[in-house]
């Protein structure tokens, strides 16, 4: 891991794995279709990758930072269906946003240990294209499409480095 002058380690290509593995298995495991996971990147000011829902869970301990899970409100009505719920209501959208990132966060926290430490979901409903992230960690969009429709995991965790970890899809396979 790199750091600098004390700040928290960087995230490591096989931190964004588990994350990306995680994402998979969770839409592979509710809904029986798999996920289509595209290649990371590091989101710049003008990339718009906010959705109609967005929930954050806030990161602590051995990385510090948040994860985002943004999602369209179709895929998310689409995905509840999958769940055996037929409201639609913006309140149970919402819940199921917020399940979503604190699922694919806590099943992150089993690999990464008791140093990840995941904060209850806190969902925003419209764009939130007015989101900052903070300046100094990046912020990994990791797309996924799943049943046609394009959500997006965002990682931004404290790191001391920018540069973007080589990151081969391929090699996900076990």
């Amino acid at each position: 891991m790199i750091t600098k002058n004390n700040e928290a380690p960087a995230m490591r290509e096989d931190d964004l794995k588990i994350f990306v593995r995680g994402t998979e298995h969770f839409f592979k495991q509710v809904t029986k279709i798999p996920a289509e996971v595209s290649m990371p990147f590091i989101k710049e000011s003008t990339d718009h990758v906010m959705n109609d829902f967005s929930a954050v869970i806030g990161i602590s301990g051995k990385h510090r930072g948040c994860v985002y899970y943004t999602a369209p409100r179709e895929m998310i009505g689409e995905l509840m269906g999958h769940f055996g719920e037929t409201d639609r209501s913006d309140e149970l959208l919402m819940d199921c946003v917020g399940e979503i990132a604190n699922t694919i966060s806590g099943n992150a926290r089993e690999h990464l240990g008791p140093g990840f430490m995941i904060s209850v979901p806190v969902v925003i409903r419209g764009r939130a294209e007015d989101v900052r992230f903070p300046k100094d960690a990046p912020a990994f969009v990791i797309p996924i499409t799943w049943n046609g429709y394009r959500s997006s995991l965002i990682l931004c965790l404290k790191s001391g480095d920018r540069e973007m970890p080589k990151f081969d899809l391929g090699s996900l396979e076990d």
